[in-house]
């Protein structure tokens, strides 16, 4: 892959992030006849950078902290204990109707009843984030960052941090960092916004070198033209999928590796699971295959975390596709949002199908 990460750097992976909380009930239930909950620290930013940092690579995120908030130290240790630096301004909450960190209340389904998910992030203190927080220099030139990671999700969360990840993409750039876009289209925090999340994502896509997404993602965020329509035999789209990148790279010719996933839903415990990288030379195609879930919420994000540790360890296409297709199989097995790998062959033994107990 036509890819230079930079030499010397301390991080290898940086990604600007909203964190919060999941609460989920117990042995599977619904939300609504729940009376026990379990609680973990969550963003989907983060649970990209825990392939990485579970790993055993330097890791960091960029967010904002509500000051004296318990929820606040309840994150920081849960980021600690993933071997996650952090660093972003405190700001007061200003009352009971002031700032406060994202709550995502959610069941992981069961066989036929799929799972749901109520976000609730009035109040959510990273909607303020701001360059003018953080030292860029220091950070990008002086203590040096291999990738950069930006997801939709915080592109698309408030005017303020769409201009944020428009600077730090325009910043990193310019400091030979590489750039990964995961565009993670929500419909509900485009409402009203369109026009403007269009120009947004279409200059971060153009300083991209890694653009990562689905059908949805490609042509709701960029406009860029894809299959008539997804979900559903999956396996038999696969060249209009790949139509569909062309397309994105004819738009966007500074990228250099493109990544598709591929998810068709049989239950809520078992998914077919596949992918498409393509690489401006090569195609890699993982054809859709069972999966067994316990819970899916970061299946998509393992994949991306996967692709770019393979990418940090400067493997070649291949083998980056087949990590990232087994990190986001894996993060489908933990009760946690993101996959907590305990070494590289745990990764490697899903996707080679072998479950055999390890001794």
């Amino acid at each position: 892959m036509s890819l230079q990460l930079r030499k010397k750097a301390k991080y290898a992976l940086l990604t600007p992030t909203s964190m919060g909380v999941r609460i989920t009930p117990v042995n599977g239930q619904p939300v609504h006849c729940s009376q026990l909950f379990e609680m973990q620290a969550t963003s989907a930013e983060t649970n990209v950078a825990s392939i990485s940092s579970f790993l055993g690579l330097p890791v960091k995120v960029l967010t904002t902290f509500v000051k004296d908030s318990p929820i606040a130290s309840f994150i920081k240790s849960d980021l600690r204990r993933r071997n996650i630096d952090f660093e972003g301004p405190e700001i007061s909450q200003g009352g009971p109707w002031g700032y406060r960190h994202q709550f995502n209340i959610a069941d992981s389904g069961f066989g036929l009843r799929g799972p749901r998910v109520l976000n609730d992030r009035a109040g959510e203190v990273v909607r303020t984030l701001n360059v003018k927080d953080f030292d860029l220099e220091r950070i990008f030139s002086k203590e040096g960052v291999q990738i950069v990671h930006l997801s939709g999700l915080i592109a698309a969360l408030s005017p303020e941090t769409s201009n944020f990840c428009l600077e730090i993409a325009r910043y990193a750039k310019k400091e030979g960092t590489l750039i990964s876009f995961d565009l993670n289209y929500r419909a509900t925090f485009w409402k009203g916004r369109e026009a403007e999340l269009k120009t947004t994502f279409s200059e971060i896509a153009s300083l991209s070198d890694i653009l990562i997404g689905n059908e949805e993602d490609f042509q709701l965020c960029l406009g860029i033209k894809g299959p008539a329509e997804g979900g559903k035999g999956l396996e038999n789209a696969i060249d209009s999928f790949k139509e569909m990148i062309r397309n994105a790279q004819t738009t966007f010719p500074n990228v250099s590796v493109f990544g598709n996933t591929l998810r068709e839903v049989v239950s809520a415990n078992e998914h077919l699971w596949g992918a498409i990288v393509y690489n401006g030379k090569d195609w890699q195609v993982i054809k859709p295959r069972p999966i067994y879930v316990l819970d899916r919420i970061g299946g998509g994000d393992g994949f991306v975390g996967g692709l770019l540790y393979g990418i940090l360890k400067g493997w070649n296409i291949e083998q980056c596709t087949q990590f990232a297709w087994a990190s986001g199989a894996l993060a489908t097995t933990f009760l946690t949002d993101y996959a907590q790998p305990a070494d590289e062959e745990q990764i490697w033994s899903i996707w080679e199908g072998n479950a055999r107990v390890k001794r």
